[in-house]
């Protein structure tokens, strides 16, 4: 199903930035148990947290939220699970894309350690918790082979691979020899290491807000939140429809659609494309337990799919509207077709789903999450570059510590700019 460009019918200026999320089907749109119940208008016009957004973001932040003592309700003005977290390719990766070692020169070694063991125990954290909820999202830990590309050759791989080690980061440096022996790859060199997974990620997040309705969520949907008004111990929401939702706690989960107020010179809108192909050849064996990804820009990344599918997507381009193109749809996924085949030396039949999509980056490659400055009792979650899913789980995790009021270690490395 191709979603089409949404207008405001209203001359009223909404109070995120609108984006079109899909050009064409996703891959995981085409997958079962990817919907959720919702009601179509609101139930209540008060709850003690309202979260904006259905996608990954927001199906983590409600099953962190929804503990029993709370009434927590979610909107959103599409049909849920069916915003950005349809276009990802759920690379669940605790690789940060800016490298440890030149993170570690933007914000310090001390933060940027901070920031890679964060993200790694989040992924370890959020393939647990799959587990002890048994969703059926084909969530499956894996380990990542990282290749030397135009940006960083085998020397900085090296480099990386001792800063890592260096902040208890699994990582395993392979020379070209090594890289061609152990993976068929002529690279100059690889870095290996654990702590990544893969998954649906349809079926996670609709997962994920089934467990949290059957501790009282309430979803409804299309509900679109025009304007913020905090008031004393609330936040007074306006509605499309002119109504307005009095909540304790707003948490904005709205991915690449984020409050304009928050446009900042640090956070910008990137656009990226992806395919989906079954191999007409043999893959090699080593692949369906291996995410890849390449220090070159732009960059490829690619992964098996539980049907077999190679799932892989690159080619980005720093625009926000570049993804809206049918000529570069067609001829970026070609590019990326072409480039899987010359990697791994297979054949790849033509993509049975091809997408592009924006996707918000930061400088520092980490995202914005927690309270918003000048607004009170409202919190955001914005610009997670190629780790939506990983910062998503640490975003989830560090809202509630500010909610609850409690203490979370490493808010400070993820705080929004003033």
């Amino acid at each position: 199903m191709t979603s089409k460009r949404q207008t405001d019918s209203n001359a009223q200026e909404a109070l995120v930035e609108k984006k079109t999320l899909h050009e064409n089907t996703s891959y995981w749109a085409k997958t079962p148990r990817i919907s959720v119940r919702h009601f179509q208008n609101l139930p209540a016009q008060t709850c003690d947290i309202l979260i904006i957004g259905s996608g990954i973001s927001g199906a983590l932040m409600a099953e962190q939220l929804c503990d029993g003592s709370r009434g927590v309700m979610m909107v959103d003005r599409r049909q849920p699970v069916r915003g950005s977290s349809l276009d990802s390719t759920a690379m669940i990766q605790h690789e940060i894309d800016i490298p440890l070692h030149l993170l570690a020169r933007k914000i310090g070694e001390e933060k940027a350690m901070r920031a890679w063991q964060r993200s790694r125990d989040a992924v370890r954290s959020l393939v647990e918790l799959v587990q002890n909820l048994d969703i059926e999202c084909s969530m499956r830990a894996k380990n990542t082979l990282y290749l030397s590309g135009n940006e960083l050759g085998s020397k900085a791989l090296k480099a990386e691979a001792e800063i890592r080690e260096k902040a208890s980061i699994n990582a395993k440096y392979l020379d070209q020899a090594a890289t061609q022996s152990e993976f068929g790859i002529d690279r100059s060199a690889s870095i290996v290491s654990r702590d990544s997974a893969s998954a649906n990620p349809a079926q996670l997040t609709a997962g994920l807000i089934r467990t949290a309705q059957a501790r009282g969520l309430k979803v409804v949907s299309p509900i679109e939140i025009t304007d913020v008004l905090p008031a004393g111990d609330h936040v007074a929401c306006a509605t499309a429809h002119g109504q307005v939702i009095v909540a304790r706690q707003v948490v904005f989960c709205s991915g690449y659609e984020f409050l304009k107020r928050l446009e900042s010179p640090q956070h910008s809108i990137i656009s990226t494309w992806a395919i989906a192909a079954k191999p007409r050849s043999a893959v090699p064996g080593w692949l369906k337990d291996y995410l890849v990804w390449e220090a070159s820009d732009p960059y490829l990344y690619l992964r098996m799919a539980a049907d077999g599918s190679i799932i892989a997507g690159g080619e980005d381009e720093e625009s926000s509207d570049a993804f809206d193109d049918s000529k570069k749809l067609a001829a970026n996924t070609d590019t990326i077709v072409e480039k899987i085949e010359k990697l791994l030396g297979i054949s790849l039949y033509p993509p049975h789903s091809r997408w592009a999509a924006p996707f918000g980056n930061t400088t520092t490659g980490l995202p914005f999450i927690g309270a918003v400055p000048g607004l009170e009792n409202v919190y955001a979650v914005m610009g997670f570059g190629g780790n939506g899913i990983t910062f998503s789980k640490i975003a989830a995790e560090i809202v509630n510590a500010q909610i609850t009021g409690e203490k979370d270690s490493d808010a400070d490395l993820f705080k929004f700019p003033t």
